[in-house]
């Protein structure tokens, strides 16, 4: 299970920088609209100190990191759904992202232009939510007759709880609201959500992007944009892309770690931007360790044992006998997977094990 995030935006508002950062991938950032033509993707390592550790210990062959796909697009400006701007031609590259990262300017800056003359992170959230709703709604009507049909004269019971559902959604991008605010609970039910694939229907987190200065309290236009979305079910992230730009042309970590410390910060944007997006799908990760490798496996948070286990391949799930699972305090308390067994700390668990974050598992199965 790997983690895809779709990043927009306005142009000029930090978006292709940011994705420079977060990945190896070095997209085009220039001071004018749709500088980024082409989609680009990068893969970025998610950050996790428990794999060093643990391999110091094992000594594996290699250390494999959980990873974070980042899909960017062209800036999006106002009549995006209408096909204006180059926005629009890859709105499809992100439709089938797990969640949305969308940039906010709330920095002053003469020299960088703003699409729409001047810094206003509402009015340019509002619009960017507009055209993704317009986008969204276009979908549903394209798609609405035939299932209607399905639904009333077929008698298709997956096409009655699709086209509740789609009307349901419908209603609300008419009123100008996401489809995310409208609330399913039955299993069919959000399994029509997501075959949808819907732009509005993902989980969003916003990052604003400041000046150096405000870094690491934010700003009045950060401020604005916390109360705008205090409603919705939201992450909000202050990062400094051009502090971030900085850390990523530093060589090595203690560089790194000493630049934050200077500017007062613990942890570099970058790396709360990945765990908040895992907080925000409720993904965490479980480890395989021995000498061939330690290795992160994301899961999604309140997964059994099984499931789990199926995550490395599906025989596994199939044949699932049971879990062999040590805590990861344990693992660095006692030094090694034989000492751990000799303490009694390993744990044999069954199927109805809820697997927890950074649990070490060995999976026992039969196929």
């Amino acid at each position: 299970m790997s983690l895809q995030c779709g990043i927009v935006g306005l142009p000029n508002v930090g978006k292709s920088t940011l994705f420079n950062c977060l990945s190896s991938a070095k997209a085009q950032a220039a001071n004018f609209p749709f500088c980024t033509i082409e989609p680009n993707v990068g893969v970025i390592t998610v950050p996790d100190e428990r794999l060093n550790k643990l391999a110091e210990i094992v000594h594996p062959g290699r250390i494999v990191p959980a990873t974070v796909e980042i899909v960017d697009i062209a800036g999006l400006v106002k009549g995006a759904s209408k096909g204006e701007g180059l926005g629009n031609k890859f709105l499809a590259n992100i439709r089938e992202t797990d969640a949305i990262i969308h940039v906010l300017r709330c920095f002053d800056d003469g020299n960088v232009v703003h699409v729409d003359g001047s810094v206003n992170p509402v009015r340019d959230k509002e619009i960017i939510d507009t055209e993704l709703q317009l986008k969204d709604l276009e979908t549903i009507e394209s798609r609405l007759p035939k299932v209607q049909k399905m639904a009333q004269t077929g008698g298709d019971k997956d096409a009655k709880v699709q086209y509740a559902v789609m009307t349901r959604i419908k209603e609300a991008l008419e009123q100008g609201r996401s489809a995310r605010t409208v609330k399913f609970e039955t299993p069919d039910e959000l399994a029509a959500v997501k075959d949808l694939f819907l732009l509005t229907s993902k989980p969003i987190l916003y990052v604003c992007n400041v000046d150096e200065a405000n870094a690491k309290s934010g700003n009045a236009y950060v401020e604005q944009v916390r109360q705008a979305v205090a409603d919705e079910e939201a992450e909000v992230l202050v990062i400094s892309a051009k502090i971030e730009s900085e850390i990523s042309e530093l060589e090595t970590f203690e560089e790194r770690q000493m630049f934050l410390a200077e500017l007062g910060l613990d942890e570099s944007g970058v790396n709360r931007l990945i765990h908040a997006a895992y907080s925000l799908l409720n993904l965490q990760t479980y480890i395989t360790a021995g000498p061939m490798e330690v290795k992160a496996w994301t899961f999604r948070k309140g997964m059994k044992a099984p499931q789990c286990a199926g995550i490395i391949h599906t025989d596994f799930e199939k044949g699932f006998i049971r879990a062999e699972v040590i805590k990861y305090d344990d693992y660095l308390t006692y030094g090694s997977e034989a000492a751990v067994k000799e303490a009694g700390k390993m744990g044999v668990e069954g199927k109805d094990y809820i697997v927890q974050d950074g649990d070490i598992m060995h999976f026992r199965f039969n196929v």
